[in-house]
This record gives C-alpha cells, sequence and structure tokens, in this order.
C-alpha cells in the first residue's frame, strides 16, 4: 500500500482544485459565443472600420459579460456601443443575442501593416486583424483629372480640380500660380472667385481653375503652375495648355483710306478687305454697322462663308446719307464679326449739300439784291 506524505497530499489537492475551476470556466465560456462576419479588414489611413459583434449566451443562466478591448495602438480611438450607449459590460438572458458596435478610428500619420486587436467578452477572445494597406501622410494633395486641354487663342481653359486635405485639422490654404507673361487666372471653389478656401480633416474641396491667354499668344505648350499653401502644407500641381491655332483678321480698305465724301441724300459704294491674319480657318464672318441716324448702309455679301489663313475677302459696304442731312463730318463703324474675333473699321465721312441747294441760295442772294435795289430806286428819288 502506497502512503502519500503530507507535502504530496497537499500539491495533489492544489492540483486538482486547479483542474476543477478550469473546467468550470471552460463549461462557462463554452456557453458564450462571440462573432463578426470580418476579422481581417484593410483600410486607408483616416478611415474608420466598424465591427458588428454578435454576443450569444447558449446557457440556462443570465450572463453578466465585461467588454474589453485590447491592441489598439495609443494614437487611435475607438468606440464600444450596445444600442446608442458606450458599454464596459452587458447582461445577456438565456438563449439571447446581443449586438455591439465596435468602430475603429485609424489616423492619417500610421505606419502601413497589421495590427492585432483582440475583444475579450466575458472571458471569450475575438482576435481582429485591422490591415493599413499604405503608409500613412500628413499632408495635401492637389489632383485633377485632366492636366492637358487644347484649344485655340481665343478659347477659355476651365480645370476641374480637387483639394485633398489629408491632415487632422482644418486648414486654410493660399491659391496661387506662377503664371507666364499675359495670362489670367481665376480660382473658383464653390463657383466663386476666390484666393483662398478652407478644407476640413481629411475632407476634399472641389476647386474650378479657369485660364485665359493673352490676346497675341503664338501656338504651342504652356506649363501652368499651380499651388495650394500655408504654414503647414502645401501641394503643386502643373497644367497644361496647348494653343493649336490663332484667329485674327483686320478689317480695311484696299488703299487703306478710311475717308470719303458724300453728298446729302446720295449714295456711295466703299470697297473693303477682310483679310485672315491668323492660322485658323474664319468662319461666318458677319458684316454691320454703327452710323448717324437716317443713314443707310447695306453689304455685298452681307455674310461670308469662310476665310482661309492669309486669305482675303472683298466686300462692297454701299453707304446712303441722309437727304437732309447738313455739311459737315460724320463718322461710320463697320465691324466684321465671327464667334472666335471681331475687327472693327471707322470710317470718315464728308458730307456736302447738292449742286441745286446751291444754285437756289444764289438765286435767293439775287433776288435779295434786286429787291434792295428796286427799293433804293422807287424810294431813293423821294
Amino acid at each position: 500500500m502506497i502512503t502519500l506524505r503530507p507535502v504530496y497530499r497537499i500539491l495533489l489537492f492544489l492540483v486538482l482544485t486547479a483542474l476543477t475551476f478550469s473546467s468550470q470556466a471552460v463549461l462557462a465560456n463554452s456557453e458564450l459565443s462571440v462573432y463578426t462576419t470580418n476579422t481581417k479588414i484593410s483600410i486607408s489611413p483616416g478611415e474608420s472600420v466598424d465591427y458588428k459583434i454578435d454576443i450569444t449566451n447558449n446557457g440556462q443562466e443570465t450572463k453578466i459579460c465585461d467588454i474589453a478591448v485590447t491592441g489598439i495602438p495609443r494614437s487611435w480611438s475607438y468606440s464600444l456601443k450596445s444600442e446608442r450607449y458606450n458599454v464596459q459590460q452587458i447582461s445577456i438572458l438565456p438563449g439571447e443575442k446581443k449586438q455591439l458596435s465596435f468602430e475603429v478610428e485609424v489616423p492619417l500619420k500610421v505606419n502601413k501593416g497589421n495590427y492585432y486587436v483582440k475583444v475579450n467578452a466575458g472571458g471569450v477572445i475575438l482576435p481582429l486583424v485591422i490591415n493599413v494597406a499604405q503608409q500613412g501622410r500628413y499632408v495635401t494633395e492637389f489632383t485633377t483629372d485632366q492636366t492637358n486641354m487644347e484649344g485655340h487663342s481665343k478659347a477659355n481653359f476651365t480645370f476641374r480640380t480637387k483639394l485633398n486635405n489629408r491632415t487632422a485639422e482644418r486648414q486654410m490654404y493660399s491659391l496661387q500660380s506662377n503664371l507666364p507673361r499675359g495670362w489670367r487666372i481665376s480660382f473658383k471653389p464653390n463657383n466663386q472667385p476666390a484666393t483662398s478656401v478652407d478644407v476640413e480633416p481629411n475632407s476634399t474641396k472641389s476647386i474650378s481653375i479657369e485660364i485665359t491667354p493673352p490676346q497675341n499668344i503664338s501656338a504651342g505648350t504652356y506649363k501652368i503652375p499651380v499651388r495650394a499653401v500655408n504654414n503647414l502644407t502645401s501641394a503643386d500641381l502643373e497644367l497644361e495648355v496647348v494653343i493649336s491655332g490663332t484667329f485674327d483678321m483686320i478689317l480695311t480698305t484696299p488703299t487703306g483710306l478710311v475717308s470719303t465724301k458724300i453728298t446729302a441724300g446720295e449714295e456711295k459704294n466703299l470697297e473693303l478687305v477682310i483679310t485672315n491674319t491668323g492660322s485658323m480657318t474664319l468662319s461666318n464672318i458677319r458684316l454691320g454697322s454703327t452710323k448717324p441716324s437716317g443713314w443707310e448702309v447695306t453689304f455685298e455679301p452681307s455674310e461670308i462663308a469662310t476665310v482661309e489663313p492669309g486669305n482675303n475677302a472683298l466686300i462692297i459696304a454701299t453707304i446712303k446719307a441722309d437727304k437732309k442731312a447738313i455739311a459737315g463730318d460724320y463718322a461710320t463703324n463697320i465691324t466684321a464679326r465671327c464667334s472666335e474675333v471681331t475687327s472693327q473699321l471707322s470710317f470718315r465721312v464728308s458730307v456736302k449739300t447738292p449742286m441745286l441747294w446751291g444754285w437756289i441760295g444764289i438765286l435767293i442772294i439775287l433776288i435779295s439784291l434786286g429787291s434792295i435795289i428796286l427799293l433804293f430806286r422807287k424810294y431813293g428819288r423821294r
């Protein structure tokens, strides 16, 4: 017969007691189940992930579960809610299931990699893995889907851009551009011209940028650097405008003379020349005028279909002065216009009265003199 010493009896008692309590703990824990659908999620810096965690009481008694979270980095924030309330402990009836909302916010400034988080519900551990897919940055991003636009020299170029504040603070940015000489630019956040813009943390603001080239720009490719900047962060974006050609024309006369004479009530034909001095075809050129009241100006033709670069078009302008116009100089402005460009010519028209009126004037003077002579002869003898 084997006899145990007292010390061995004590050790055996402790081991049996530990096994008993361990089996009871396993039994208690086996009555709880903790579940979520996605246990490993990949997100980007600055984003958040919301787990829906189901805790089920499979036992015959009400369970009071302490809830704890471990493994969250210090710079991260999280919330653990049952319904609307932050909780650290919940009570579950037999056969009942409770759902917790576990939301984790990942900061912008974070290292790429896997982060291991554990949710402990009444002794049951739910392991979770949050994969940060890219290296976090405290930066600003200035982007556009289209950095290049092409058009003629009279066109306006509108770029749709986005300013992304990838910082944890609200930022006010100054909008700047180093334009080539003669160019104009307008920044329009919220479709209103502005020189600065506010962007909330980890948010994006849409900005429309309108660029206008100078009038006498040559064909070619032009770089337009733009910038959003403040004391803490900045972002640069380079836009590109391609001028495919120029639209320009000159309206003049074959001799260069821009004055003429006309008799009141009569017509005068003037030759006009439209010269395409640009590098693009001019289309649908219409003729018009501003003239003194009572005058008439007509054109033949009144519209020109096309004028190729370097070519001319001849027009006959017919000016008819008002028959009541008095002698003197009058201004008549003639305009040639198409959708891209306009040219104007000012004519000085000298009006003279008809010869008939001159002879009538002379006759009136002679009659007046004759009347005076007769009066002197008649009454002078008295």
